[in-house]
């Protein structure tokens, strides 16, 4: 009579991931041939045969799975034999959770070089747009303003006249009105 049927699986972990590939093995320690394999996922009856393909598993292959090795013996073989195995509890999870630490990860690494990207941009455009205070010694620029201090007269009628002070790069200005 068949006795100590067993299950093995592979991969061997107990816990796989959606998608995953899953072959359950069935053998016996001991019986005549021909033995016959049943499996039962939940306790409902799901293939026959010694090896039971579950191929890209997805979360409804969870669950316990128990293989029932089958023999008949005698010269008229009403005498049949049975061995059911241990369960075996499969726990499939979900990719998901997997996926979207995976997506905020990268997500986040992309707001972050980003951001530096932008903070050099605008520090060099800074620096090149005369953020930096200009330099005191430096020649000053075509229409470059220096300094500008308007002055309103009381004298309606008098003309603009322009006067140098003491240093040459500063001009003094009256304007009309």
């Amino acid at each position: 009579p068949v006795a100590n049927a067993t299950i093995t699986p592979s991969p061997p972990a107990h816990q796989v991931h959606t998608g995953d590939p899953v072959t359950l093995h069935c053998s016996v320690q001991v019986g005549s041939a021909p033995v016959t394999f049943t499996w039962l996922h939940n306790g409902q009856e799901v293939a026959q045969g010694p090896v039971l393909e579950l191929g890209d598993v997805d979360v409804g292959h969870s669950g316990t799975y128990q293989c029932v090795a089958t023999n008949q013996l005698g010269q008229d073989r009403h005498s049949v034999f049975r061995a059911l195995s241990p369960e075996l509890a499969l726990e499939v999870k979900s990719q998901r959770h997997w996926n979207r630490a995976v997506a905020t990860g990268v997500g986040v690494s992309l707001l972050f070089l980003v951001l530096l990207v932008g903070v050099a941009v605008s520090w060099h455009q800074w620096k090149n747009m005369g953020g930096a205070p200009p330099d005191p010694l430096a020649p000053p620029e075509e229409g470059e303003v220096l300094y500008s201090h308007f002055v309103s007269t009381k004298e309606w009628g008098a003309s603009p006249h322009a006067t140098t002070l003491q240093d040459p790069q500063v001009t003094y200005a009256e304007l009309r009105g």
